[in-house]
């Protein structure tokens, strides 16, 4: 497929990381492009803003070259095929960061689940939905313990697996941008990576970017959202069943597939937003981490995700602290406490607001 870089003034009011201050005199070097199926946008202000853009476009296209499982030349799509190849530190890092997500979720967040998510029909969107003897017949194969990285850098799969990273790839995007946008020494920034937001530095008023959570249940109205978030040097990543999804005999399945059960998760959630701070090091993977959480809490549902939230930030043995901001089906939208003071409602959302401790 080819692949089509756009140079353009890209400047968003809300739906991403907010649009420079009235008056700021500083305009954005900005570039856009279609990449791991989403149009993604990078903008940064400074000297060599316009060399880190490109940069930053260049990457996510070789990203994608070598984690999309469905370009039959991809690092990932190869190993599917074989089942045990030497790849790149990309897929091995990866493959390493989602087995300690996998066993911290409890195996909500499993890369083992690709057959199941083809056998919906949402990796070539040939929409079926799959028969129970199907599923019992692919449900063994999900099991990411299975998955092995040597130290030569060979990545190893159990008997007839294979792996889909669509789950964490956007967000290790994001930590790849913000390791591009410290070593040009941009100051501030943003990506918009899809359903993925990285808010690097401030605005050109000194003010935090202003990032806005899609409403579930507006999904095509631009401008309506269920909250905005005030972030600077942060990642914003949602999952949502609004996302992506197709419709059979009435009933509405979407891509979040449940690894326990091989069905879209039925958790009470419409959508999950995972917020951390961004490392701009490249030694930390908070993108991925938030990626990969946003889509375990979305299959955990509200309860299980909140004493997923508590006890992640009392532990002392994890790194990186996050918070989260919880859409439910029953129209309530729950914000955890450590982004309460920079969460704003919106007030035409009908939601309910609620702050999580």
């Amino acid at each position: 497929m080819k692949r089509v870089i756009l140079y353009v003034l890209y400047i968003s009011l809300l739906a991403g990381c907010g649009a420079p201050a009235a008056g700021s005199g500083e305009e954005p070097e900005t570039v856009q492009l279609i990449a791991m199926d989403t149009v993604m946008t990078f903008a940064a202000y400074g000297d060599r803003a316009a060399e880190a853009v490109v940069q930053a476009a260049e990457e996510m296209e070789r990203m994608e070259r070598i984690l999309s499982r469905t370009l039959p030349n991809s690092e990932v799509a190869r190993l599917n095929a074989v089942g045990s190849a030497h790849t790149g530190p990309e897929v091995q890092r990866l493959a390493e960061a989602s087995s300690h997500y996998r066993e911290a979720t409890g195996g909500a967040f499993d890369i083992t689940v690709a057959p199941v998510v083809s056998a919906w029909g949402f990796t070539t969107d040939s929409f079926q939905v799959p028969s129970d003897a199907e599923l019992a017949k692919l449900l063994p194969l999900v099991d990411g313990s299975a998955v092995r990285v040597d130290e030569s850098g060979t990545v190893t799969l159990g008997p007839g697996q294979s792996i889909d990273l669509g789950g964490i790839a956007k967000g290790y995007a994001s930590d790849l941008t913000a390791a591009l946008y410290a070593s040009a020494g941009i100051e501030r920034g943003k990506a918009e990576l899809g359903g993925n937001v990285l808010a690097w530095g401030t605005r050109p008023d000194g003010k935090p970017w202003r990032v806005g959570i899609k409403d579930p249940a507006r999904p095509d109205d631009g401008n309506a959202f269920a909250g905005i978030v005030e972030l600077e040097d942060s990642v914003a990543i949602t999952s949502g069943g609004y996302q992506r999804f197709f419709e059979e005999n009435g009933t509405r399945y979407h891509h979040i597939i449940d690894p326990s059960t091989g069905y879209p998760a039925e958790s009470g959630l419409t959508s999950v937003t995972v917020v951390a701070k961004a490392d701009g090091s490249g030694t930390r993977l908070n993108g991925a981490m938030c990626d990969a959480y946003s889509t375990a809490l979305f299959i955990m549902g509200e309860d299980r995700a909140l004493d997923f939230w508590r006890t992640h930030q009392a532990r002392t043995d994890y790194e990186d602290a996050f918070d989260l901001v919880l859409v439910t089906e029953d129209g309530r939208v729950v914000v955890t406490a450590g982004l309460s003071d920079r969460f704003e409602p919106s007030e035409d959302s009908g939601y309910v607001y609620e702050t999580a401790s």
